[in-house]
């Protein structure tokens, strides 16, 4: 009985690196990234570049899938129920955060806990943005423009590329200024600045989607909302430096779905490390003015709960709701 037993532990010793041998490695097929927005714009570009970087890091194809609606929500939220197996990923916006936010505000339930549904793997970049006004407008700089905003209540309109995104920003300057000043939500960018070029609403509050405007001499630029000056507009100050101390930088990286394995994610995270610090992929973001804005997995969690809290306190403090 005692040489069956030992027969039968040596027979399992001698199988068990055959049996691990014969674990698929990762990954051993191709992935799938939601994009929550629709193909083409500066959060796209920079997604289906990072992805194919990686793609050759990961020895396999990434496809970017676009998830756009519901203010950024709907990639995170196709992610969320897919199994968690590393093989499918979202790029995870701010409305990730905000959206939820909103909707607890208004009695209702989120149909994403960023909290407690995700895995988060790397924060990767963030947005450059500010206020631009047309090349005629008399408005030289911010503080000009505000001035006439407080001399002229209730007669200022500024554009955003939808409700609840860019005004977050002026809002607050409204309240610390005791300014009285409307926002008009558009559905992007480009509704957004056409209308201002159309002379429909005094300026707008975009991402850098106005950038290559501003070098062809179509737009002014007053003010950015980065923790530093735009590399290509080295004239244009922060808010900070005009006595704003707001940052909207809306930093973002990719996640995949709870309880996604470890050694997994961190695969993922290496090869994502690796492209984003990518030549090719730092000329993307050069392109769109976007700053790197790493972290790895503890990190990124750790700046998630903190992102979380404050836009509670947002939505709270500057009474959003819904819809704008």
């Amino acid at each position: 009985m005692v040489l069956v037993t030992r027969r039968v532990a040596l027979a399992a010793a001698l199988a068990a690196p055959a049996l691990a041998s014969a674990q698929p490695r990762f990954p051993d097929k191709p992935l799938r990234v939601f994009v929550p927005w629709t193909p083409g714009g500066a959060t796209d570009i920079q997604m289906r570049t990072v992805c194919e970087i990686a793609s050759r890091h990961l020895g396999q194809p990434i496809v970017v899938e676009n998830r756009p609606g519901a203010s950024g929500t709907l990639g995170p939220q196709a992610m969320r129920d897919a199994k968690p197996d590393g093989y499918t990923l979202s790029q995870m916006p701010n409305g990730t955060f905000r959206m939820p936010a909103l909707m607890r505000a208004a009695g209702m339930t989120p149909p994403i806990d960023p909290l407690m549904d995700f895995a988060w793997i790397i924060r990767m970049v963030g947005y450059m943005g500010g206020v631009v006004v047309r090349p005629d407008a008399p408005w030289r700089t911010m503080p000009e423009l505000i001035a006439h905003a407080k001399a002229n209540p209730g007669k200022v309109f500024f554009g955003t590329p939808g409700a609840n995104t860019t005004d977050i920003v002026l809002r607050r300057v409204a309240r610390q200024d005791d300014i009285d000043w409307t926002a008009v939500a558009f559905r992007g960018a480009a509704p957004n600045l056409q209308a201002m070029l159309g002379r429909q609403i005094d300026f707008s509050a975009e991402t850098s989607a106005w950038a290559d405007m501003a070098l062809e001499g179509r737009v002014r630029p007053l003010a950015v909302w980065t923790s530093s000056r735009a590399a290509r507009f080295p004239d244009v100050p922060t808010f900070r430096e005009l006595g704003y101390d707001y940052v909207a930088e809306s930093s973002y990286g990719i996640a995949a779905p709870r309880g996604t394995p470890t050694d997994v994610i961190m695969t993922i995270h290496d090869a994502f490390k690796l492209a984003v610090h990518d030549p090719q992929h730092l000329a993307v973001l050069a392109r769109f003015d976007m700053p790197v804005r790493y972290l790895d997995p503890e990190g990124y969690a750790d700046d998630c709960r903190l992102v979380n809290e404050q836009e509670i306190e947002t939505v709270r403090d500057l009474g959003l709701r819904l819809g704008g």
